[in-house]
């Protein structure tokens, strides 16, 4: 996929919606709880097999293997998806460099931010006052 064919925006949006998707990641609730889930898979095989030679080949052995197997493999298709987004958005990173957008794209959200500004302030008054009349 080449990157040169995208517009300023285009790059720009992705670069933010990719950052705040590993911001989100890395607060380390999604990272632990993958880290179970993996451990929990990697349990369930280890439980299934034990039982199979404990006990033989049984119904409930070869669901623990399969159930075991189906949550290792989830958990190593988000990684791989979490670790090709984090390789993209440094490409992307690498571009918007290229291309010397990263001043120009600052600039632009924080007019964007000074014109939700009033807005936002002007809500809050309408709010507040419609409080102080329902007392």
């Amino acid at each position: 996929m080449s990157m040169k064919k995208w517009t300023d925006e285009e790059l720009v949006t992705t670069r933010d919606n990719l950052e705040a998707l590993k911001n989100r990641a890395d607060k380390g609730a999604n990272s632990k709880l993958g880290l179970l889930t993996a451990l929990i898979g990697a349990l369930a095989i280890s439980t299934g097999v034990a039982f199979i030679f404990l006990d033989g080949v049984d119904a409930l052995s070869i669901i623990l293997i399969v159930m075991g197997i189906i949550t290792c493999a989830s958990w190593l298709k988000n990684d791989k998806v979490r670790r090709d987004n984090i390789t993209f958005l440094f490409e992307i990173n690498k571009e918007i460099k290229s291309r010397k957008l990263d001043k120009s794209s600052k600039r632009a959200n924080k007019a964007d931010e000074q014109d939700l500004d009033p807005a936002l302030k002007s809500r809050s008054n309408e709010g507040a006052s419609g409080v102080e009349e329902r007392k």
